[in-house]
């Protein structure tokens, strides 16, 4: 029988799930190529053009890593490919001392050669397989929920301070390149320019306003509606007809515009190198190699987590493919101007959501993805949505990311073995530091800012060490289960 993973959907079917993949990932997917491409103080053409760029390389990478390419790229799990935002740091900095197109070419080439670095040592990372038994694997994806948490509260609420007009700012950016470079040991290393535009802030009047609550309450209620009462393909696509739903409470509220639609283009076609050749920096390559790593452990606790809710499971070689593949896309991301690629932690959450296990749904999404990024105008119709929108939705799918490490654990031996839950609680309890208290970091060597400022990244060491300590390496712990026995049957 054909695995549901491998099951081909009718191309009606396979639309509609693709495209709310690509709804709950698109606003993550634009944000970075705005951050950056504002940070290099491009003009708007070309921050639009960054944006383009992005999708287009998001739907390749996303189409390579579901559908696979050879036996060597791809984990043929349903998963949707993005840019990580473990990566801004170090970009953030490069555009703080090179702004324009010079900080832009810098970007792409320590980006390139990063992702080179990760396809070498993609086999390396996959032997590190043993060292994820289910209460590892179980403690990371409940910390991957919960951190999404913020993604989607913060979707419904908004964030507390606006932007307003961009002034020169963030010398602190500058002063993380500095330390950077004078660790490279270069003699002389000149002084790094303490000038950033970014956006300043403002407390945001809109923040936590009753229509926005209202908004997200009513495609929570929609989509629970419709998981609860609805059959068959309509149940699958709860999310998405809750967000259409939302949609068109939104423009009747007089929430949601097109004017943007309206000016974008028809077609634009996305060439490599539009910047100019790259520029290799080897303190930059150095750091964003760092990044790859640090994409590499939390791509590794997303593939578990979908192999636990698909019942696929990872082998090393399978983990491997994907985590090649995220060296691949990083360097495709670098060649098509923009930036590393990561697995979307947002849809994994949805694959929870629906139920729906098949691999060439996201497939389906990444041939989305790569029409959004040559067509402007279907771009600019997506990103009108209001982000109060995605809020209800978010509450659900990211609630169950959390539900699925909590399911995991269920099946982990506390009983006879009590260590497991020190596991668990210091595993929790450093995953959720860059959560609660988002400053303390401030005063470490601003080296370290990009290797723990995820509660992801903090949580896996933590348990990997700690279940190393306790239990050993070799074997899980008795009475443990393997993560793809406990999915859903």
């Amino acid at each position: 029988m054909t695995h549901p993973v491998d099951e081909r959907l009718p191309a009606g079917r396979l639309a509609a799930l693709g495209l709310q993949h690509v709804l709950v990932m698109y606003a993550g997917a634009v944000a970075v190529p705005l951050i950056i491409g504002r940070a290099l103080q491009l003009s708007p053409t070309d921050v639009a053009f960054l944006i383009s760029a992005d999708l287009f390389a998001c739907g390749i990478v996303t189409m390579i890593q579901s559908a696979g390419l050879t036996q060597w790229f791809g984990v043929r799990l349903p998963v949707m490919m993005g840019v990580t935002f473990a990566s801004v740091g170090p970009m953030l900095s490069i555009a703080s001392g090179h702004p324009g197109t010079e900080g832009a070419r810098m970007i792409f080439g320590a980006i390139i050669a990063a992702g080179i670095f990760g396809i070498l040592i993609a086999p390396f990372m996959g032997r590190l397989l043993r060292f994820f038994p289910p209460v590892v694997t179980g403690t990371i994806i409940l910390v991957i929920g919960v951190t999404l948490m913020r993604i989607g509260i913060n979707w419904i609420f908004g964030n507390p301070v606006g932007p307003t007009a961009p002034r020169v700012v963030a010398p602190e950016a500058a002063s993380w390149l500095q330390t950077m470079r004078e660790m490279s040991g270069q003699p002389g290393v000149p002084p790094v320019p303490q000038g950033l535009a970014v956006a300043a802030s403002q407390p945001n009047p809109a923040y936590a306003s009753g229509g926005n609550i209202l908004l997200s309450a009513f495609v929570l209620v929609a989509i629970l509606g419709i998981t609860r009462f609805a059959r068959g393909f309509l149940s699958n696509i709860a999310v998405l007809a809750g967000i259409i739903l939302g949609m068109l409470v939104a423009a009747v509220a007089g929430k949601m515009t097109f004017a943007k639609v309206g000016e974008a283009a028809w077609f634009a076609p996305v060439a490599p190198f539009h910047f100019g050749l790259p520029i290799f920096d080897p303190v930059m390559i150095a750091t964003m190699a760092l990044v790859m790593i640090v994409v590499m452990i939390e791509s590794t606790g997303m593939f578990l987590a979908l192999g636990a809710m698909t019942d696929r499971e990872v082998t090393r070689e399978r983990l491997t493919a994907g985590l090649r593949t995220d060296g691949l896309g990083t360097v495709i991301g670098g060649l098509f101007n923009t930036f590393p690629y990561t697995s979307f932690s947002q849809n994994v959450g949805l694959v929870g959501v629906t139920g729906v296990r098949s691999r060439f749904v996201c497939i389906a999404g990444g041939v989305i993805l790569v029409v959004l990024g040559l067509m402007p105008k279907m771009g600019a119709l997506v990103e009108s949505v209001p982000t109060a929108v995605l809020g209800g939705a978010g509450l659900v799918m990211f609630g169950m990311v959390a539900a699925t490490g909590i399911r995991i654990l269920s099946n982990v031996d506390f009983q006879t073995n009590r260590n497991n839950l020190f596991v668990v609680a210091v595993a929790l309890g450093l995953g959720l530091i860059p959560l609660i208290a988002p400053d303390f970091k401030m005063w470490m060597p601003h080296a370290l800012h990009p290797l723990i400022d995820s509660g992801i990244l903090l949580a896996t060491i933590a348990a990997v060490v700690l279940n190393a300590f306790f239990n050993g390496a070799q074997q899980p712990a008795s009475g443990e289960v393997p993560a793809s026995a406990v999915a859903d049957h």
